[in-house]
């Protein structure tokens, strides 16, 4: 090895151990996705809360640049007040930055004061530490109502739920994270958290799933909540099955209610493109739950009874981009995975 080149590598070395001795918090790169990625079946967003944390987020950030995607980290104040250079190697990596509150509380059992006090302080700490105000809020444990988006609306803040929930907060191991992961569709938003090692280690599966199946991780909208393509534009909509129906349409689903015993979900159905007809949603739930009770839509089941198929109840028509919504009851017995959701036209 000549010597020139040994003079290269080590100042290379000693420039990246000063780097470390300065205090600097070490990210592989910007992410950026790869030149051939193929996003012709649209975006869908990757999502962390609960950061940053030491000790995590370099790990979390390094997987996602390592593997060409970016995310969108909704951090809880406190802890971006406690670690502002981990806030700032979110933004220097490329990734879209939210507001998760101050303290992570159940926000709808609070006053109005209170909960603007955990939006008011989490937006200042993220900014301090960017330069940039957060434009997203994702409410802690997914609890809303009136109240709280009438206070959101007032710091210019989108409310940001979920689509799909990774369940990694509750033990999935990185095989389960990256199946739930497998079940995004276009403009999906899939809940995953900063802070679980399965997580890190799901996101090259979850990329390569992504990829087969010709969806690129995108940015959050801010009009929609929904996923779309990293420079803001609206995803492509869903392809027609065969027989057509006109454009598509596409299905997201989203907790409402929790009690002790079952949960009541929500499922809303958009029409791509072009006008649909009609449309036909299926919902997957884990045995041992059963869906108990639905709302707004006409339900049929398999023999199983974890698959149920719902249909508009009267008139299905839905104009291009419209959308619609039924709900349904699960009896939780024990289980408390999010329903797998889809849409077809017929």
């Amino acid at each position: 090895m000549s010597s020139q080149l040994l003079r290269r590598r080590a100042l290379v070395a000693l420039t990246a151990a000063a780097t470390v001795a300065a205090g600097a918090v070490a990210v592989l790169a910007v992410a950026s996705p790869a030149a051939a990625a193929n996003c012709s079946a649209g975006y869908v967003a990757l999502t962390y809360d609960d950061g940053p944390i030491a000790g995590n987020t370099t790990n979390l950030l390094n997987a996602l640049t390592a593997n060409g995607v970016r995310a969108t980290f909704f951090n809880i104040g406190q802890k971006a007040q406690a670690n502002p250079s981990l806030v700032q190697a979110q933004k220097n990596a490329g990734m879209w930055i939210g507001n998760h509150s101050w303290t992570h509380p159940h926000l709808t059992q609070l006053s109005t004061a209170q909960i603007t006090s955990e939006i008011s302080q989490t937006q200042q700490a993220i900014q301090q530490a960017t330069g940039v105000a957060p434009k997203l809020f994702r409410p802690p444990y997914g609890e809303t109502n009136a109240t709280l988006k009438s206070i959101e609306a007032q710091f210019g803040l989108t409310e940001v739920l979920w689509s799909v929930d990774s369940q990694d907060w509750n033990g999935a191991s990185t095989a389960q994270i990256v199946q739930a992961a497998s079940t995004l569709q276009n403009g999906g938003v899939i809940l995953m958290h900063d802070g679980y090692q399965t997580t890190v280690s799901a996101i090259p599966q979850i990329v390569a799933n992504l990829n087969s199946r010709n969806l690129c991780a995108g940015m959050i909208s801010t009009s929609t909540g929904r996923a779309v393509a990293p420079d803001g534009s609206t995803p492509p909509s869903a392809s027609p099955s065969p027989g057509g129906g006109g454009g598509g349409c596409t299905a997201t689903y989203r907790e409402t209610q929790r009690w002790g015993d079952r949960f009541n979900g929500e499922v809303t159905v958009r029409a791509g493109s072009s006008a649909i007809t009609s449309w036909t949603a299926t919902v997957t739930v884990r045995a041992p739950q059963k869906v108990s009770a639905v709302w707004n839509g006409s339900p049929s089941w398999d023999s199983s009874g974890n698959v149920m198929t719902v249909k508009p109840s009267g008139n299905g028509n839905l104009p291009a981009g419209g959308s619609t919504t039924f709900g349904f009851t699960v009896m939780a017995n024990g289980q408390w995975a999010a329903p797998t959701v889809s849409c077809r036209t017929p």
